[in-house]
């Protein structure tokens, strides 16, 4: 085709990145004559030239930093070609392309904002390279008039710049100033204070307040990071004790509070701008992260954010906009209704936000995405190799960290979180996700993928949908999208999976959450489980962690010492439940066993605010340590038996060892029995290789120590998808698509 007419198909991210100006600029550059445009595919380019090889060769040698190129296709052209090189109108409709995720302000727009001009000051500033994107998008191919932006009318400057190829505004759909775009104002008991909104509101959030802020994907609820008043006033409003709360700074601000590594600032530095989790400095009020090392820090990603630093001049608590459980606000009319009795101003704005995102959050080491959300939606991952012939699958997830995963031409594009169904307003949110996923991406699935527990939601609408259904196990799903995040192949063979976490159903109809697994995506067999304990009073096992701990201690010949450590409870009563079988369930749950460690230790033992918080504050403990030592444990090759662990435990309370050293030793016991037993798997052949997955991997100190102790041995974990259950859709779908491409090449 040298020197010919060719059609040249990009698929991938190519779409609100500055895609096609780029394609413009390189056609000039290349002397080529023809078109650029998006469709329901991509980017469509129509060209001849005598470069023309060269040219498609630097597509994605040279894309713009936000696109991801996943193919460049080559193919003939016999139509008919402008005598220059244009940029033409979409066409088509459907969805068959990936989405970009929002991106946080570039430095070329965070300059333009604090320099005279007509962006000085303007809140909603961007351009290709940075701003809005699937949080104003309602249809694609992406164009302004199917965002939310279709609404401000062009001025003749934006409209300017807009058509212009040497502008970095060239064809940036959100494009914006004072003269056309959305405008900013501050709410106090209803009404809008006069004079400049930014300014005000830094001036009462200076004064202790708390002001709900319009962002991205929804409110959030500020306050100054470091007033204990503020600070124990939002707890209060908003009915949280001690969940720790998310801080935006500008980098020198965060750098005073926290231990900021390189990969840490890289990594808050990305376009994604997560909160990312790093050590605590310890000089802020313990108000913002009670009885944790870390913090959950983020830079300002919008404008909006950027000028109320400024005008701020220190570190923000910046926390969802939502009562405790409850899905995030959104719309200026629900803050009205819904923050009021949080905020003691409102600060919105008049673009209307499509669909609800929440901050992803983040680690840098191990690296791990705990939420994916805001920044990392709508990315796809490629499925492995072997998923070729894959039909389209729906996967629902399950009832925590609700996600749902789409499976469609090779792609696998798991959605945002959803938070726990449990809450019936999330429940509705989930509904709403599955309807917007499906029409936003032509989604038309063959098949529904759900955990095999018959009262999740997410189950019930999955089997509620008319389509096949696909059941898949709890912790079969968590091992199977640590192997699709790794494109392990279809045809891989066998591995050995430490799936470790709360609760999940397991097919003999008992509470897992301490397993190995050998398999992949066919079937898994569990090969070794933590001992089973009762969970006494069910579900009010994972809320109060003295009931764990009552379990643990009695089944390690420990009861005399229960006793004495939870004087006052019903004891007796409980043990009496046990004995007959009512309401204590066998469960051979790892997130109950800290949970049963943390109450010995003394560690919210009554009751916890919030899921995670004493395995959250025994991890914390644990960091403060060096201690070398662990704790032993029994085995017969098919149970981990921790009775071992707690009788040393209790010598070393009895005399007198620092906690921190006896939580850093569990730690290491929980990472040396599993990685033993999975050891032992790949040692005699019968799995290639270890995965990491499931909550309790959101434990940086325990991923650490099971990595040290699976050294020499390949190990998949999970880096850019949660090993929590916001992960759990993602390998419910390879498993459904892998039945399906098996049952098709059987036939």
């Amino acid at each position: 085709m040298k020197g010919g007419a060719v059609s040249i198909r990009v698929r991938g991210q190519v779409q609100g990145v500055g895609f096609r100006p780029f394609i413009w600029q390189l056609a000039q550059e290349f002397g080529l004559r023809g078109r650029v445009l998006n469709d329901p595919e991509g980017v469509l380019i129509e060209a001849a030239g005598a470069r023309v090889g060269d040219f498609a060769a630097a597509i994605p040698a040279r894309a713009p930093k936000l696109a991801r190129v996943d193919a460049v296709e080559l193919s003939a052209f016999a139509g008919s070609l402008p005598e220059g090189f244009e940029i033409a109108p979409s066409r088509g409709a459907g969805a068959e392309t990936r989405v970009t995720p929002d991106a946080a302000t570039c430095p070329d727009c965070a300059a333009e904002i604090r320099a005279p001009g007509r962006r000085a000051g303007y809140a909603f500033t961007n351009c290709t390279h940075c701003g809005p994107r699937f949080t104003i998008l309602r249809g694609l191919p992406y164009d302004r008039a199917r965002t939310t932006m279709a609404g401000f009318p062009l001025c003749s400057d934006c409209a300017g710049e807009y058509a212009d190829p040497a502008d970095r505004r060239f064809h940036a759909q959100p494009v914006a100033c004072p003269a056309c775009g959305p405008r900013l104002w501050l709410e106090v008991e209803g009404r809008e204070v006069p004079g400049d909104p930014i300014l005000a509101a830094a001036d009462l959030l200076r004064q202790g307040r708390v002001v709900a802020v319009k962002g991205l994907g929804g409110f959030h609820l500020a306050c100054d990071a470091s007033d204990p008043a503020a600070l124990g006033r939002l707890r209060a409003r908003k009915r949280r004790p001690a969940k720790p709360f998310a801080l935006m700074g500008h980098e020198a601000t965060l750098q005073a509070v926290a231990v900021l590594a390189e990969a840490d600032l890289a990594l808050l530095r990305d376009p994604a701008a997560p909160v990312v989790l790093v050590p605590s400095r310890g000089v802020l009020p313990e108000g913002v992260a009670p009885g944790m090392a870390q913090l959950g820090v983020m830079l300002p990603y919008t404008p909006l954010h950027h000028l109320l630093l400024d005008a701020f001049g220190g570190v923000l608590v910046m926390t969802s906009g939502n009562l405790s459980g409850e899905p995030q606000v959104t719309g200026n009319g629900e803050a009205r209704e819904k923050l009021s009795a949080f905020a003691d101003a409102l600060l919105c704005h008049d673009r209307d936000i499509a669909r609800r995102l929440d901050d992803s959050v983040e680690r840098a080491s191990p690296p791990m995405i705990l939420r994916r959300a805001r920044g990392r939606v709508p990315g796809a991952l490629p499925l492995p190799p072997g998923f070729e012939g894959a039909p389209q699958v729906l996967a629902l997830g399950g009832q925590m960290k609700g996600a749902i995963c789409l499976v469609k031409n090779g792609q696998a594009l798991l959605g945002h979180h959803l938070g726990d169904l449990d809450d019936a307003l999330c429940a509705a949110e989930f509904g709403k996700a599955v309807a917007d996923y499906t029409a936003l991406f032509d989604h038309r699935p063959e098949v529904v993928a759900v955990d095999a527990h018959p009262g999740y939601r997410a189950t019930q609408a999955g089997r509620a949908m008319g389509l096949p259904v696909a059941e898949v196990f709890h912790h079969h799903a968590h091992l199977a999208a640590c192997l699709a995040e790794n494109r392990w192949p279809l045809d891989g063979g066998p591995v050995a999976g430490i799936i470790l976490d709360g609760t999940g159903l397991g097919p003999d109809g008992t509470i897992w959450g301490g397993e190995l697994l050998v398999g992949g995506y066919h079937g898994a067999e569990r090969r070794v489980r933590l001992k089973p304990a009762p969970l006494i009073g069910g579900d009010r096992a994972a809320r109060e962690p003295w009931r764990n701990g009552l379990a643990r201690l009695d089944q390690a010949g420990l009861g005399d010492w229960a006793d004495r450590l939870f004087v006052g409870k019903p004891v007796a009563l409980l043990r009496q439940a046990v004995a007959q079988g009512i309401n204590a369930p066998l469960s051979s749950s790892v997130g109950r066993l800290f949970d049963a460690v943390a109450a010995v230790l003394g560690i919210c033992p009554d009751g916890q605010s919030h899921e995670g918080e004493a395995a959250m504050r025994l991890e914390a403990l644990a960091g403060a340590s060096s201690d070398p030592g662990e704790y032993p444990y029994a085995t017969d090759g098919e149970e981990i038996d921790p009775a071992p662990m707690f009788q040393a435990l209790a010598r070393d309370i009895a005399s007198g060892q620092r906690p921190e050293d006896i939580a850093l030793r569990f730690h290491r016991f929980v990472a040396a029995a599993f990685a033993d037993a999975a050891r032992a798997w790949v040692d005699i052949g019968e799995a290639r290789a270890v995965a990491l997955s499931g909550g309790c991997f959101q434990n940086a100190l325990l991923h650490r120590l099971m990595l040290e102790e699976l050294q020499g041995l390949p190990v998949l974990v999970h880096r850019t998808t949660p090993a929590n259950d916001g992960g759990l859709a993602l390998g419910q779908a390879v498993v459904a698509a892998a039945r399906a491409v098996t049952a098709a090449e059987s036939t």
